[in-house]
């Protein structure tokens, strides 16, 4: 069992708090929109674990901060790569999926601007709010000469499809919000972050409102599928990843 005090601080690229049972998780980087990187890749996972394990959550609005959700790279992180490095993107990459889908509640999103960099991550939420900028992409991945198979390659077919989602990882292509909620991507697309936050709010205290064990046992329910599929393709996924990055980045050499 967690309590909230035990990690509200734990984390540096993460701000949490709650209201009546709703836990509010706006991802950052020092404050402004989050940058992907080592950080946060290692960070999440850990976080959405402990999410999972305090029962005081009954509702998580999970979201960005700005006018982001993750549009940008931090490219120190991307170099050649060596053994140990990638053992350790290893580790950390496989629970950063399979802990976010096994938190036990439901998950709202606020797409709160463009989603670039890991977008699967809002997407894997039961209901999606975002603003009418929030354009998707799988950006990083083989412009850096990366195997996009650390999960995107799972989850990406399975919210577009195969033939769609092959295309959309090998051509890094973009999903502008309209086209994103056209194909069941987005619940809904609002103007701004203001409005996207506002109604993911009032959504949670909706949900919030059930009883606890009724949102339990849906959350099970509605993510048993994505979690077997994730689970099924991840580790291998990952491996492949990893064989790949020592094709563009030569073993031996530091960053």
């Amino acid at each position: 069992m967690r309590e909230l005090d035990d990690y509200r601080d734990r984390y540096k690229h993460a701000r949490l708090s709650r209201d009546n049972g709703i836990l509010t998780v706006q991802l950052h980087t020092d404050g402004g929109p989050l940058v992907w990187g080592d950080g946060p890749h290692t960070e999440l996972g850990y976080l959405f674990a402990d999410i999972a394990a305090d029962a005081e959550n009954r509702v998580v609005i999970l979201g960005g901060t700005g006018s982001a959700f993750c549009e940008r790279l931090d490219d120190s992180w991307v170099g050649k790569m060596t053994p140990q490095k990638w053992q350790k993107i290893f580790f950390h990459g496989q629970r950063l999926l399979l802990n976010l889908l096994d938190i036990e509640v439901p998950v709202v999103a606020v797409v709160n601007g463009p989603a670039r960099v890991h977008a699967e991550i809002a997407l894997l939420s039961d209901i999606v709010i975002a603003t009418s900028d929030a354009v998707l992409q799988d950006a990083p991945h083989l412009k850096f000469g990366t195997v996009p198979s650390d999960g995107v390659h799972v989850v990406w077919q399975e919210l577009l499809g195969p033939n769609r989602g092959r295309a959309f990882l090998l051509l890094a292509d973009r999903i502008q919000a309209e086209e994103a909620q056209r194909l069941g991507l987005y619940y809904r697309v609002l103007p701004d972050p203001d409005a996207a936050w506002a109604e993911a709010r009032r959504i949670a205290e909706d949900l919030a409102a059930k009883p606890s064990t009724v949102l339990r046992y849906t959350r099970f329910a509605l993510t048993r599928r994505l979690r077997r599929v994730v689970a099924e393709g991840l580790q291998f996924g990952l491996a492949l990843e990893g064989l790949g990055s020592f094709e563009s980045w030569p073993a031996g050499e530091a960053e």
